[in-house]
C-alpha cells in the first residue's frame, strides 16, 4: 500500500483520519467518528456548468437531478430518498462551476446499505426515458423560483459583461428552453455527457462513521470500485475572464430590492496557489476592518456607506473577481466618486504601512488558535467539506488548509495589491434608478455597461492619503494562548447558580468540548417590548441603532474570536455572547454599559431607520412561500407583527420617541440566562450578582411576558390570502396541536418523519407541481404544529390544496401496508435524528436554551419524546389522521398566494381573514 503524507489535524480533535487510493483512481477520505450516532458519505466530482455543451445550457446541473432517480440495481425512483429519510437521515447535492457534489447522512446501522445504494449513481445510473420531461419540469421550477432574486438577476448580468469565451459567461441553471427536444434525445446526450465527464480518477469521496478504519476501508472499495476510470484530464480554455476590454467599465443594475450598492471589482488569478500563505485574507482583513479609522468608520462617519465587505467575488481554475462591496447612503450614492478614491487611498495605505510582519502574524495567530481548538462539525458538513477541499488543497493539508497563513511574502501580497489598482477595475452599481439600455437573457435584469472616463481614473490614481484613514492597532481582546480548564463539571445539565425577583442564572461547566469558549445566552423580558405594532417597531429599531451604535467598539473583540448577537423576541431581546472565555466578561460588560445609555444620534438615526424601512419594503419582493412562513408566525403569534405593518408605524418615529421606549423597555424586566462552556461555577454566580446590581440600578423585577399563540380548535378550516405579485402561487397548509404535552410532540413529529419523503416524492417529483414542496414539524410557543408547503409555477392555490388533500386522505392506506420491520425502521431514525449528538459545544449550548425557552427545566424533553415514540403504533397515526385532519371540518390555517397566471384556480371560503388584527384579538389563545 503507497504511503500518503499524514493529514494535519487539530489537537482538539477526536476523530481518526485515512486516505486511500482506489485501484480506480478514485481517492477517498475515510473519516472514524466514535461519537457519532449518524454516518454521512460525500462525492464531490469535478464536473460543473463549466462543461456544460455550448447548445445545452444546464446540463450538468439536469444530470445531478437524474441521478437521483434510480439505478439498474435499485430501479424505483423515489427509493433512495426513502431509505435515507426513513433511517433518520437526509441528502442533497449542488452543481456549481467546476465541481458537483452529492452528499447524504443516515444512521450509522445502515451505513452499508446506504453506500451500496449510493454509488449505484455513478456505476449504473438508470436515465429513465419516462422521468426526463419531469425532471426537466423540476430544473424549470427551480429556475423559475429565482427570477425575481435579485442575486441570481445580477450574477446573470455578471454572466454577461465578462469575456464571452470564458465558460464562466454560460447560463448555468438550464431550464426548459435550454433542454428542449424530444425525450430520447436528451436521454442520449444526458448519457453521452455523464459518459464524457464522469469518471473515478476526478472524483473525490469522504466517508465518516462510527466504523472503524478497516471497515469503512472494505466498503469503499467493495461498493466504489466499480466506478469507471475513463482517464479524464480536465483543461479548461485558458482564456481570461475580464479582457483589456472589459477593464475600466461602469456596469449600472438595477434590482427589484430597493438598495444603493457599488462594488469595486479586481481581476486576479486563481487563489489556489495561495492558500499556504493567503495573501487575500491577509488583505481583506485590513480592507474590511470596522474600529476606529478604518475605511468603514471613516465612511460611516461622512454619511456615505452603512456596511463594508472586502475579498467577495467570484473564483475559479484561473480567475478570482476580487470585490470591495460597499452599501451606500443617499448621500454616498451621490458621491460614488469620492467613495471610490477612499477606497484606493486606504489600498494605498495597506501598501505603505500595512505590510508588517505582526499584523499578519495577528490574523495568522488567530486563525492558528481557531484550528487548535476546532469545533466538531455534523458528520454530513464534515463529509462534503472535506470531499471538496481535497480538490484544493495537498492532502496533508484537506483539513488545515482553510486555518494556514504561514508567513507574510511581501512581494507575493504587493503584487496583488498593486493589481487592485483604477487600471484594473471594473464599478458594478446597484440602485433601482439607474440609467439602463440592455436587459439579461434569462432573468431580464436591466443593465449598461458604460466606459468609465479617463478623468475618473486619474482622480482615483492620486496618491495622497487623507489623514483620517488609519490602519488598526495591535488588538487588545487576543488571548494568547487560550486554554481550557480541565474541571469537571458537577452536574450533567445546566442548574440555577444565581435566583432572586425578577432574575434567574442557569450554568453548566462544558467538560466534553475542550475549548476554552463560552456562549452565554441573556434574555430580557418587558411588557413593552412588543405590546402593539409600534412597540415591537420600537423594540426592533432600538436593536439595530444598538447594534450600529456597537460596531466600532467592539470589532476587535469579533476579529478575536469573541462574537455576539442581539436580537428581538415576542417578549424583549436576547444577547447571545460566544467566543474564548478569557475576555468575555469585558466585552459584555461593555455590551451592557452602552446598551442603558441613550444617545443615538440623529444622522444615525435617520440612516438606521431608513435601512429597516428599505429592508421591510423588500420582503414584498422575496419568494412567495417566504412571506407565507412569514405570515404564518404573525397570523398565530400575538405579538408578531407584518414588516409591512411595522412600516407603516416606523415611518413616523423619532428619535425622542425611541429615546422614551428604552427607558419605558428598562422599567421593568425579567432576566433569564444560560451560561454554559468553560466557566467556572464561582464565576456563573459572581456574573449573576453583577447582573443582579446593575438590574436593581434601572429596572423594577417583572414577571416573564406572556407569549400567547392563536387557538384553532373550533374555527375549521380558516383561509388567509396574501397578495403577493409573483408568477408562481404558494400555498401553506398549517395543523396544530391543541396541547402542548410531550405525546403530541411525538404524534407530530413521527407524523412528519412518516410523511415528509412520501409528500416530496409524489408531489414534487411525480406530479412536479413545484420545485419548493414539503413538510415540516413547526412548534410555536411550545404547540406542536405540523406544515405541508408548495410553491408553483404551474398550478393555483385550489389545485395545491385539493393536492395536499388527496395525498393526506390517501396517505392512511399507505401507513397500513408498510411492513412492521418498515415501521420499526421508521420510527427508530426519528428517535436517531431527535437524538443525535451534539456535535460541538455551539450546538449543545442551542439545545440548552430552547430547553428553557421550552421550559424544559429537566432538560429531558427529547428523552420523554423519543419514549412516547418508541410506544406509539401505527393505528395511533392513523386514528389522528382520521380525526384531525381527513375530516372536511377540520381545524387548520391555509395560508395561500394566488400566481399572477392562477386566477383561474383562485381559493374562495367564508371562513376567510379579511382582518387579521381583529382576528388576532377575539380568537381564544393559549397563554405561554
Amino acid at each position: 500500500m503507497p504511503d500518503f503524507p499524514a493529514i494535519h489535524t487539530s489537537p482538539n480533535d477526536h476523530r481518526q483520519y485515512q486516505f486511500i487510493r482506489l485501484s480506480n483512481e478514485l481517492r477517498v477520505l475515510l473519516v472514524q467518528d466514535n461519537q457519532s450516532n449518524q454516518a454521512a458519505a460525500s462525492m464531490a466530482v469535478q464536473v460543473g456548468h463549466f462543461d456544460d455543451p455550448l447548445d445545452r445550457p444546464g446540463m450538468a446541473h439536469f444530470l445531478e437531478h437524474m441521478l437521483f432517480l434510480g439505478t439498474e440495481k435499485f430501479p424505483d425512483s423515489g427509493e433512495y430518498h426513502a431509505f435515507i429519510n426513513q433511517h433518520g437521515g437526509n441528502n442533497n447535492a449542488w452543481t456549481g462551476t467546476e465541481q458537483t457534489n452529492f452528499f447524504y447522512t443516515v444512521n450509522a446501522e445502515v451505513f452499508e446499505e446506504s453506500l451500496d445504494r449510493f454509488s449505484q449513481f455513478f456505476i449504473a445510473p438508470k436515465f429513465d426515458l419516462d422521468l426526463v420531461d419531469r425532471e426537466r419540469q423540476a430544473i424549470e421550477s427551480e429556475f423559475s423560483l429565482k427570477l425575481k432574486d435579485d442575486i441570481r438577476r445580477v450574477y446573470q448580468v455578471q454572466k454577461e459583461t465578462v469575456n464571452p469565451l470564458h465558460p464562466f459567461s454560460k447560463f448555468s441553471v438550464g431550464n426548459l428552453v435550454t433542454l428542449a427536444g424530444p425525450q430520447a434525445e436528451i436521454r442520449a446526450e444526458l448519457l453521452a455527457f455523464y459518459q464524457q465527464h464522469y469518471s473515478a480518477n476526478i472524483m473525490t469521496l469522504c466517508l465518516v462513521g462510527p466504523q472503524p478504519l478497516a471497515q469503512l476501508n472494505k466498503w469503499a472499495n467493495e461498493y466504489f470500485s466499480a466506478i469507471v476510470n475513463r482517464n479524464v484530464s480536465k483543461q479548461y480554455p485558458p482564456q481570461a475572464l475580464i479582457t483589456k476590454d472589459q477593464l475600466q467599465k461602469q456596469i449600472n443594475i438595477v434590482p427589484l430590492k430597493q438598495q444603493k450598492r457599488v462594488s469595486i471589482n479586481f481581476a486576479l488569478p486563481g487563489i489556489d496557489q495561495f492558500y499556504k500563505r493567503k495573501p487575500l485574507t491577509f488583505i481583506s482583513h485590513l480592507l474590511g476592518n470596522e474600529s476606529p479609522g478604518s475605511l468603514l468608520s471613516y465612511l460611516k462617519e461622512q454619511g456615505l456607506a452603512n456596511n463594508l465587505s472586502a475579498g467577495g467575488g467570484v473564483n475559479g481554475f484561473n480567475f478570482k473577481d476580487y470585490a470591495v462591496s460597499i452599501q451606500l447612503t443617499d448621500k454616498g450614492f451621490n458621491a460614488i466618486d469620492e467613495v471610490v478614491k477612499c477606497v484606493f487611498e486606504y489600498i494605498n495605505l495597506i501598501k505603505q504601512e500595512g505590510l508588517e510582519a505582526w499584523r499578519y502574524q495577528e490574523r495568522a495567530n488567530l486563525l492558528n488558535t481557531a484550528f487548535k481548538f476546532q469545533e466538531q462539525i455534523k458528520v454530513l458538513d464534515l463529509a462534503s467539506h472535506l470531499s471538496i477541499n481535497m480538490h484544493h488543497y495537498d492532502l496533508e493539508d484537506v483539513i488545515y488548509g482553510d486555518y494556514r497563513m504561514d508567513e507574510l511574502n511581501k512581494e507575493e501580497t504587493l503584487t496583488l495589491l498593486n493589481l487592485m489598482s483604477p487600471v484594473n477595475m471594473r464599478l458594478q452599481l446597484v440602485e433601482q434608478e439607474l440609467a439602463t439600455n440592455k436587459q439579461t437573457a434569462w432573468y431580464h435584469t436591466p443593465y449598461q455597461v458604460s466606459d468609465i472616463e479617463s478623468s475618473r481614473i486619474q482622480f482615483w490614481q492620486q496618491t495622497e492619503i487623507r489623514q483620517a484613514l488609519k490602519l488598526p492597532k495591535a488588538n487588545p481582546f487576543i488571548v494568547a494562548n487560550p486554554q481550557a480548564r480541565t474541571e469537571q463539571s458537577q452536574h450533567s445539565v445546566p442548574v440555577i447558580v444565581s435566583e432572586g425577583e425578577g432574575y434567574r442564572i442557569w450554568h453548566r461547566k462544558d467538560d466534553e468540548f475542550n475549548v476554552p469558549k463560552g456562549h452565554l445566552y441573556l434574555s430580557l423580558d418587558s411588557d413593552k417590548a412588543c405590546m402593539t405594532p409600534r412597540h415591537a417597531t420600537l423594540t426592533r429599531l432600538y436593536v439595530e441603532m444598538l447594534l450600529d451604535y456597537l460596531t466600532e467598539s467592539t470589532y476587535q473583540a469579533e476579529v478575536a474570536g469573541l462574537n455576539y448577537n442581539i436580537y428581538p423576541h415576542q417578549g424583549g431581546i436576547t444577547l447571545h455572547l460566544t467566543g474564548f472565555t478569557g475576555n468575555q466578561e469585558t466585552l459584555l460588560s461593555l455590551i451592557i454599559h452602552k446598551a442603558r445609555e441613550r444617545n443615538f444620534t440623529q444622522d444615525r438615526f435617520n440612516m438606521i431607520r431608513k435601512q429597516i424601512l428599505r429592508s421591510w419594503n423588500n420582503v414584498a419582493q422575496a419568494k412567495p412561500i417566504s412571506q407565507l412562513f412569514t405570515s404564518l408566525t404573525v397570523t398565530l403569534q400575538k405579538r408578531s407583527f407584518e414588516p409591512a405593518r411595522m412600516a407603516e408605524e416606523l415611518e413616523t418615529i423619532t428619535l425622542d420617541e425611541l429615546h422614551d421606549h428604552v427607558s419605558d423597555f428598562y422599567e421593568k424586566i425579567y432576566l433569564e440566562g444560560l451560561v454554559y462552556g468553560d466557566w467556572l461555577v464561582s464565576e456563573a454566580q459572581a456574573l449573576g450578582k453583577r447582573l443582579q446590581h446593575l438590574l436593581s440600578l434601572v429596572t423594577e423585577p417583572s414577571n416573564e411576558s406572556s407569549r400567547e399563540l392563536i387557538n384553532l380548535k373550533g374555527h375549521g378550516t380558516l383561509l388567509r390570502e396574501k397578495t403577493i405579485h409573483h408568477q408562481d402561487s404558494a400555498i401553506i397548509v398549517y395543523y396544530q396541536s391543541s396541547s402542548a404535552s410531550v405525546d403530541k410532540m411525538a404524534l407530530f413529529s413521527l407524523l412528519n418523519h412518516t410523511m415528509s419523503s412520501t409528500f416530496f416524492h409524489e408531489l414534487r417529483t411525480k406530479q412536479q407541481l413545484g420545485y419548493m414542496v414539503g413538510t415540516g414539524y413547526l412548534p410555536l410557543n411550545r404547540h406542536p404544529g405540523m406544515i405541508f408547503y408548495i410553491q408553483s409555477p404551474s398550478h393555483g392555490p385550489r389545485v395545491l390544496l385539493e393536492a395536499i388533500d388527496e395525498f393526506i386522505a390517501d396517505f392512511s392506506y399507505a401507513v397500513m401496508q408498510i411492513t412492521n420491520e418498515q415501521w420499526e425502521a421508521t420510527k427508530q431514525g426519528l428517535i436517531s435524528q431527535i437524538m443525535e449528538h451534539d456535535a460541538n459545544l455551539k450546538t449543545r449550548g442551542q439545545r440548552y436554551w430552547v430547553s428553557l425557552g421550552n421550559r424544559d427545566y429537566q432538560f429531558d424533553q427529547r428523552e420523554s419524546v423519543t419514549e412516547m415514540v418508541n410506544q406509539l403504533t401505527r393505528a395511533d397515526l392513523i386514528k389522528f389522521m382520521m380525526q384531525r385532519m381527513r375530516s372536511r371540518h377540520c381545524d387548520r390555517l391555509v395560508l395561500f398566494s394566488c400566481g399572477d397566471q392562477h386566477n383561474q384556480e383562485q381559493l374562495s371560503s367564508e371562513n376567510m381573514i379579511q382582518d387579521l388584527k381583529s382576528f388576532k384579538q377575539n380568537a381564544e389563545k393559549f397563554n405561554f
